[in-house]
């Protein structure tokens, strides 16, 4: 049974939702759980305590231990404040869930810079801020586990969520080298991509639908990853009680040589570069350039020893 006894969880953006779902699961799992919200309406506005105090209420109230902190997770101080809070509370931070977000939707062309800019920073930066926040006190420890929240809006894409979409994909490319950075150390992190019934997908599906996705649904797939045992760097994709994993492959593609190598080569050679039998998954950048300099020393008979 996955349990998380003497482990202490920061969930952001635990007031409501999804995130107030992960940390009632958590808690009821053992957990020290600080339940971090700034307590604002879905697109940002607005500040209130009352709704992680909530949270706190229901979990002490079912045995549980927490505590709740309003920072912003944009602003680096509060965020400094609010691990500090949770080591002396509970000596140690042990797992962070990157959760907080807001909507600002509006198609390209309507959104404003600063719309595009704020929902980036809260989603993205937000999560860098409270990640570098505990990084090196995992680092010290030997021990994190870190979970960011994509969105199937930023890895397919969704019309009118320009600016969600840039931030959730930012936050696969943040995991990736994360997870590098952080193996050694034993800190593992991965990403949820949920589909839940939330404040932000009110109105935008039926009833019927919106009653089978339930948030205990996605936070079960949120509790492995950032069990002792989870994976690492591994896109989870979860909602309605299905269960899937989004990964990045490449194609094996083609080489041109120097006299191909123009427009009009790589037009005609398209579907050859788009064919995906023998496509792989990089574990690092290096992979990619790997593969292509191989290619090219093995048509001049240039060895790469």
């Amino acid at each position: 049974m996955i349990r998380f006894d003497g482990r202490t969880a920061i969930i952001t953006g635990a007031g409501n939702g999804l995130g107030k779902s992960h940390a009632l699961l958590l808690a009821a799992r053992g957990a020290n759980v600080v339940v971090n919200d700034l307590g604002g309406s879905v697109d940002g506005s607005g500040a209130s305590s009352s709704a992680a105090h909530a949270v706190v209420k229901e979990i002490t109230d079912k045995g549980g231990t927490a505590i709740a902190h309003g920072a912003d997770v944009t602003k680096p101080d509060e965020v400094a404040d609010m691990v500090d809070q949770a080591i002396k509370a509970f000596g140690a931070v042990d797992i962070l869930v990157n959760n907080a977000g807001i909507l600002r939707d509006k198609s390209f062309a309507k959104m404003s810079l600063e719309d595009f800019e704020l929902v980036l920073n809260v989603h993205l930066i937000g999560s860098v801020t409270c990640t570098k926040a505990v990084w090196e006190h995992m680092k010290d420890r030997g021990y994190g586990r870190i979970a960011m929240t994509s969105s199937s809006s930023g890895i397919y894409g969704n019309f009118g969520q320009s600016n969600y979409g840039a931030a959730k994909m930012g936050l696969v490319g943040l995991m990736n080298v994360l997870s590098l950075e952080g193996k050694k150390n034993n800190i593992r992190v991965n990403t949820l991509s949920p589909t839940a019934a939330t404040r932000m997908t009110e109105g935008l599906l039926p009833p019927a639908a919106l009653d089978l996705m339930t948030v205990e649904s996605v936070s079960a797939g949120l509790a492995y990853l950032v069990s002792e045992d989870a994976p690492e760097r591994t896109i989870l994709c979860a909602g309605a009680g299905g269960y899937a994993a989004t990964r990045i492959y490449e194609t094996p593609g083609i080489y041109l040589p120097p006299d191909q190598q123009t427009p009009e080569d790589v037009a005609a050679n398209f579907d050859r570069i788009l064919d995906p039998d023998g496509q792989e998954m990089f574990t690092d950048g290096s992979g990619q350039t790997i593969k292509f300099i191989s290619s090219a020393a093995k048509h001049f008979g240039v060895s790469l020893g």
